[in-house]
């Protein structure tokens, strides 16, 4: 006896449709794993932004102790609260610490009497992710 051999259009009709559902099942991982990496790809993005920033604010935070390094201790008060809106170097410092941190902000603490210490603040704020504060502590004698 010859074994029997079902051509296409005679399969029985539980087997009909098999390749296409497999074909669907397959598509679906698919996506599904291109989704996976979309979402990864934004935290990645995401993760990269921050890091940026709180590069950015450490860098201008050494950038107005180097100011302060290079003027006059006779003006190193000018670099704190209201004094900074009428000394150069601390106003291009604002002006470029709005430019660089998104919502940027910078404020620097004097004190003579303590080895003339140095307390430098810069807050930024990324949307989504609430405000950042940045804080470096140093001293300013020669």
């Amino acid at each position: 006896m010859q074994p029997r051999v079902l051509h296409p259009s005679r399969r029985p009709a539980h087997r009909r449709g098999v390749a296409l559902i497999e074909a669907l099942i397959g598509f679906l991982i698919f996506a599904i794993g291109v989704l996976g990496l979309v979402g990864l790809q934004a935290s990645m993005t995401k993760a990269q932004v921050g890091a940026k920033v709180r590069a950015d604010a450490a860098l201008l935070a050494n950038e107005v102790l180097g100011l302060m390094w290079a003027d006059s201790p006779a003006n190193h008060p000018n670099y704190v609260g209201a004094a900074c809106d009428a000394h150069p170097p601390c106003v291009d410092w604002q002006r470029k610490l709005k430019a660089v941190l998104p919502k940027g902000a910078g404020s620097v603490a004097y004190n003579a009497a303590a080895r003339d210490e140095v307390v430098v603040t810069i807050t930024w704020s990324i949307p989504e992710e609430g405000e950042h504060r940045y804080e470096m502590l140093s001293s300013v004698t020669r």
